[in-house]
């Protein structure tokens, strides 16, 4: 049954729409880890001696990279888009790491504005694409734009 707000009622309680503090907690999360990675970038960025700039900035090394490609990747469910974004973003950072290694140029503050670059340009080339898309015309679930027509046959 529905009140007369279109909140949804049973006799348990299940189903409801959840009223309170607890209700935006996604964006709330969403907020904090923002800020977490973006204090964890600008902590490493200044050399801080601070005991936070670690952990703060590997969470950061982990999440620009998952977050820019979660965004390529909307097609998938959460779960597996979850898992592709995470093993992503320890490719890229392992990635980095070894190019960085290799030419003998290893810096934390070298990583951390790599990372921040590979990210947003796996960002803007996802922004393009998908900007290309609906600028040709092409429906948003269609891959490749083009229509089929089934013909049949006549009788001659």
């Amino acid at each position: 049954m529905r009140s007369s707000t279109g909140n949804r009622h049973t006799a348990d309680g299940e189903g409801a729409e959840r009223t309170g503090p607890g209700r935006d907690l996604s964006a709330l999360l969403a907020g904090a880890a923002t800020g977490t990675a973006a204090c964890g970038a600008l902590l490493a960025l200044i050399d801080s001696g601070s005991p936070l700039r670690g952990p703060c900035a590997l969470f950061f090394l982990l999440a620009a990279p998952a977050l820019a490609i979660a965004v390529a990747l909307r097609g998938l469910d959460p779960f597996g888009r979850l898992i592709a974004a995470l093993a992503g973003a320890v490719a890229l950072d392992m990635l980095v790491a070894q190019a960085m290694l290799t030419v003998h140029r290893w810096s934390v503050t070298g990583g951390i504005v790599a990372v921040t670059v590979l990210s947003l340009l796996i960002l803007l080339a996802t922004h393009v694409r998908q900007r290309g898309r609906t600028r040709e015309g092409t429906p948003e679930g269609s891959k490749t734009g083009q229509s089929f027509v089934t013909a049949k046959p006549t009788d001659s």
